[in-house]
């Protein structure tokens, strides 16, 4: 069987830092988020601002390996990092209080991962 190659280079570098980072620091949650990635794009994660207004909590800080959308609102205050966000999701994370920031800022600002839900 044929194996399947990412041909895009940013989210190359960016599975290989989770990988490195996962080694560096014990923390499995990168190389959790790097599987996930490394995964075809067709199965990764669209999540919704609905979605998130439903199970995030005020303060959360969460990571969706695929793509934010901007259907519904959100209201809380939480921290997501994905590896894309729509123009109108990272608008209404920004306008509800919280921040949108890549993982890979994530990974430089919590490098142990602690207190990161993973949200598909």
């Amino acid at each position: 069987m044929k194996a399947i190659r990412k041909t895009d280079l940013a989210l190359i570098a960016l599975i290989n830092d989770l990988k490195a980072a996962e080694r560096d620091t014990g923390a499995a949650i990168w190389r959790d988020i790097a599987e996930r990635l490394e995964k075809p794009r067709r199965n990764w994660a669209e999540t919704n601002l609905s979605k998130l207004e439903r199970y995030a909590q005020d303060g959360d800080v969460i990571v969706i390996p695929g793509k934010v959308l901007a259907a519904g609102s959100i209201a809380k205050k939480v921290t997501v990092a994905a590896y894309s966000f729509s123009e109108a999701a990272a608008e209404g994370i920004k306008a509800a209080g919280g921040k949108a920031v890549s993982i890979k800022d994530l990974m430089a600002e919590n490098p142990k991962g602690s207190k990161v839900r993973i949200m598909r």
